[in-house]
């Protein structure tokens, strides 16, 4: 997105605007006919705000890309919650095995307390996003105040590693009517993802890689985590199904792309 195209976009109405002024238009049309009628669309209306945020690929909100945006047919691997020194190598050393490049959506905490996997990512030829400064699951429910603390402290500590992330993904990908003129203001767009498997943080890897080939489709962005499993034999799987997933991606010639090929847009600046 261009810098043209943002400033463009400031001044635009989202469609959680766009509808809630078509609620209140028809609850006054239909006060007239029947006052009992007009909390009908108003009522509809607040459902579907309620409802809106957990849906990672709504725009309702503001703009989401949830997948490919360039006419692309190839696929791009994200990994969420990181750095970890007992995960990130290990992604890192896979990654390399079969020349894959990774967008890495990186908390503020854990970039602060481990600068040398932050280099290590980019020295490697990856990318990385700001996914908030410590996962707060509730970060949503928070006053915009601390939304944009939250938000500029992870952007601070990332320039202290040489970059400026350009996207940001929210925790659990939920969303609120607040963050689009907090990423606006700190430059972000937000991006979430298409092909998830509810891994619950690789707690739940069984047939990891099967089920996300199972899931897979054309212009897909793949959520994974860059998080260990605490029991030694788990991570012992989970590396394999990241390895079978990997292999499975070039064998089966899927097209893996970096993110900012796929969504049209760079992910970072450095």
């Amino acid at each position: 997105m261009s810098l043209k195209t943002k400033r463009g976009q400031r001044g635009r109405l989202s469609p959680a605007e766009k509808i809630g002024i078509m609620a209140l238009l028809l609850a006054a049309l239909l006060f007239v006919i029947d006052p009992r009628l007009a909390t009908l669309p108003l009522i509809l209306f607040l459902l579907l705000c309620l409802a809106a945020p957990f849906l990672p690929q709504s725009g309702f909100f503001l703009p989401v890309i949830s997948r490919s945006v360039t006419g692309s047919k190839g696929v791009a691997l994200t990994f969420d919650d990181g750095p970890s020194p007992a995960s990130t190598p290990i992604l890192l050393d896979l990654l390399a095995r079969y020349q894959l490049r990774a967008t890495f959506f990186v908390t503020g905490k854990k970039a602060a307390r481990h600068p040398d996997l932050i280099a290590d990512i980019l020295s490697q030829g990856h990318t990385i996003g700001n996914h908030s400064w410590q996962h707060d699951n509730l970060l949503m429910l928070r006053s915009r105040k601390r939304l944009e603390q939250d938000i500029h402290q992870t952007q601070k500590v990332l320039q202290q590693s040489g970059i400026r992330a350009l996207v940001f993904r929210p925790p659990i990908g939920i969303s609120n009517p607040r963050l689009k003129q907090v990423l606006e203001e700190e430059g972000l767009v937000t991006v979430t993802f298409s092909c998830r498997i509810f891994d619950q943080g690789n707690r739940k890897i069984t047939n990891l890689a099967q089920r996300i080939l199972d899931r897979l489709k054309p212009g897909d962005i793949i959520l994974l985590h860059d998080i260990a499993p605490e029991k030694e034999a788990a991570a012992t799987c989970w590396r394999n199904e990241l390895n079978t997933l990997f292999s499975s991606l070039q064998k089966e010639s899927y097209d893996v792309q970096p993110l900012e090929k796929l969504i049209g847009q760079p992910v970072m600046t450095r």
